[in-house]
């Protein structure tokens, strides 16, 4: 069988790694793009020679990264994974409201949240309807009410995200593309706001989610599991929504 293809942006850490390694595992070729060079950390085969390092903030650079992804590909692409996101934090580490947050703030979040997933889906198009593919934007709990420590920026832009979701499973369906969207909320990262124990304690499941747990179900929405699913957000959140 054809070894299938993904091609995930903010493969860096956390959420990004847990991906990489799942689909590993499950024998596809993984893709990675990172504003960091490759490390030789990461936990994965061919790595090296599959990573793109790219900035989304950069609308020029993540338009000619495009050609330089096709040129990677055979044609085909199985799924995009856009998970890349920035939240910028105040000099105190604060949490950016919309009093306080500057539009070139605001410009940099949208670039890397919101429209590189528009740029990267666009231009792939004729690679994901080749291979029947999917689509699955990372969003966030942040994007359905106002969070602690997320910034108004990230926020907005990850609801933008939720309903570009919609459209794009609206756009790419005739074209046999399937484009959903998976909410994490508080995942056990490197990086974890001070507090964040605070939520936990009030969550249905009493604990933070594990990256794993992340991955498994964007797993399952690039797999034939999900054949029929298109358009949708799962929450992966322990019910912090309920």
């Amino acid at each position: 069988m054809t070894q299938k293809t993904l091609l995930l942006t903010g493969a860096s850490r956390g959420i990004g790694h847990a991906t990489v390694r799942r689909f590993s595992d499950e024998g596809w070729r993984v893709i990675t793009c990172s504003r960091q060079p490759f490390s030789e950390h990461c936990p994965w085969p061919g790595g090296r020679e599959n990573h793109v390092q790219l900035d989304l903030s950069d609308p020029a650079e993540t338009i000619n990264a495009v050609g330089v992804i096709q040129n990677m590909l055979d044609g085909r692409l199985d799924a995009l994974v856009n998970n890349a996101g920035i939240s910028p934090k105040g000099p105190e580490g604060e949490r950016l409201s919309t009093l306080d947050t500057d539009l070139l703030t605001w410009g940099k979040v949208f670039h890397v949240n919101f429209f590189a997933s528009v740029v990267l889906a666009r231009g792939l198009k004729d690679e994901l309807a080749a291979a029947k593919g999917s689509v699955v934007n990372v969003t966030s709990i942040a994007g359905s009410r106002v969070h602690p420590f997320a910034g108004a920026a990230y926020a907005t832009s990850k609801a933008a995200l939720a309903a570009l979701t919609r459209e794009m499973a609206h756009d790419f369906g005739p074209l046999g593309v399937r484009v959903n969207a998976i909410a994490p909320g508080e995942v056990e990262t490197a990086i974890l706001s001070p507090g964040t124990e605070e939520i936990v304690e009030k969550l249905p499941l009493r604990r933070l989610g594990q990256p794993d747990e992340v991955a498994a179900a964007i797993y399952f929405l690039c797999s034939g599991e999900s054949s029929y699913i298109s358009g949708t957000e799962i929450e992966v959140n322990g019910a912090q929504h309920v």
